[in-house]
């Protein structure tokens, strides 16, 4: 798995973020807090990064990623009552178009966080 140890150094600091404030809160809220738990975890995250995306070598548009730790893994937060094949579609888009390997979909809108681990490796993308 692709930068395996730091994925689960991110998961840890949502469920933490997750069993301090329950579900129910707004997207913003829990980007705030997972912010500060990555910060106390050591781990260098971004917000709202703007990145570029590209269509056959060509910039054709950029996005804000959610947050982006040690400049290597796309995190794309929800809260929502059930993530969909959209949002996975989403977070796949988002690597295709930057070429970052990992991505992780986190959902805070339901009783216990959903992840979903996205990974782009040799144009392919793989779930976990």
């Amino acid at each position: 798995m692709i930068h395996e140890e730091l994925t689960e150094r991110i998961i840890a600091a949502a469920f933490k973020v997750h069993n301090e404030l329950g579900f129910g809160f707004l997207e913003s809220v829990y980007k705030n807090a997972l912010l500060i738990e990555l910060k106390k975890s050591s781990l260098p995250a971004v917000e709202e990064v703007p990145l570029d995306v590209f269509y056959l070598g060509e910039p054709v548009g950029k996005y804000c990623a959610d947050i982006i730790v040690d400049g290597k893994i796309i995190l794309e937060l929800k809260s929502v009552e059930h993530l969909s094949v959209q949002h996975e579609i989403q977070l796949v888009n988002y690597l295709k178009a930057t070429g970052m390997e990992t991505g992780l979909l986190l959902n805070f809108g339901t009783c216990k966080v959903e992840i979903k681990r996205k990974f782009l490796h040799l144009d392919s993308v793989h779930p976990s």
